[in-house]
């Protein structure tokens, strides 16, 4: 494992791939807002999280909130939304598809 922070959810590999997302780019966590626990997605956090999803507001951006699930950095809202399609340290390619979700996880 590249990372010692727990991620939470359904058939978590030591990429963060779960159970709902699991191809090859699928390798960050976010950590939500609500309880402050990674989780790989929503429907992670929907299945085994706090039952009280809340996104990230735009005033705590600079806040760590993504995992890195290839050398475990962990990047704030705003550094992955400024570079989301690959981690800023390791390089290694994040899904963009990812995208399409984030008003799910930021406000």
């Amino acid at each position: 494992m590249a990372h010692s922070l727990t991620v939470k959810g359904i058939g978590v590999d030591d990429e963060t791939r779960c159970a709902h997302y699991h191809s090859e780019n699928d390798r960050i966590a976010i950590k939500f807002f609500c309880c402050g626990i990674y989780y790989p997605c929503f429907e992670c956090h929907q299945a085994v999280g706090c039952g009280n999803p809340k996104v990230w507001p735009k005033e705590r951006f600079d806040e760590k909130a993504v995992l890195c699930g290839a050398c475990g950095h962990e990047l704030t809202v705003q550094e992955y939304l400024d570079c989301s399609s690959s981690c800023p340290v390791c390089s290694a390619g994040f899904n963009p598809g990812c995208s399409l979700h984030k008003h799910l996880y930021f406000g």
